[in-house]
C-alpha cells in the first residue's frame, strides 16, 4: 500500500526559511515523478514544483528561484526547500505522485500525502 506522509510545516515569519519532507512507502521515488502542491486558504490547489524519475525538476515560474524541490533515493523522500517565505505562501502543502507523467497538471497525479500546514507571518 502506497503511503506519503509530509512533514516539516509550521509558523515561521516572512524572510524564514522551512524545508518539507515528503516520506514514501510501498513504491520507489526515483521511479516517479514526484510532485510538490499547496492550497491557500479559500483557494484551489496550486502547483509548486516536481521532480521526475530522471532528476529533472520544474518549478512554478511565480516562485522565482524561492523554492527548490529535492529527492534523497536512500531514504526515499522528496524535499521541498522554501527560502524568503512571503504571508502569500501560507498553505496546506501536499506531496503527490504521477506515474508516466513530468508537469504540473494535477489531475495526473493518483496518489497524494495528507498535508502539511505553513503559516507564514508577516
Amino acid at each position: 500500500q502506497v503511503q506519503l506522509v509530509e512533514s516539516g510545516g509550521g509558523l515561521v515569519q516572512a524572510g524564514g526559511s522551512l524545508r518539507l519532507s515528503c516520506a514514501a512507502s510501498g513504491l520507489t521515488l526515483s521511479a516517479y515523478t514526484m510532485g510538490w502542491f499547496r492550497q491557500p486558504p479559500g483557494k484551489e490547489r496550486q502547483f509548486v514544483a516536481a521532480i521526475n524519475w530522471s532528476g529533472d525538476t520544474i518549478r512554478a515560474a511565480s516562485l522565482k528561484g524561492r523554492f527548490t524541490i529535492s529527492r534523497d533515493n536512500a531514504k526515499n523522500t522528496v524535499y521541498l526547500q522554501m527560502n524568503s517565505l512571503k504571508p502569500e505562501d501560507t498553505a496546506d502543502y501536499y506531496c503527490a505522485v504521477a506515474p508516466a507523467y513530468f508537469g504540473p497538471m494535477i489531475s495526473k497525479y493518483d496518489r497524494w500525502g495528507q498535508g502539511t500546514q505553513v503559516t507564514v507571518s508577516s
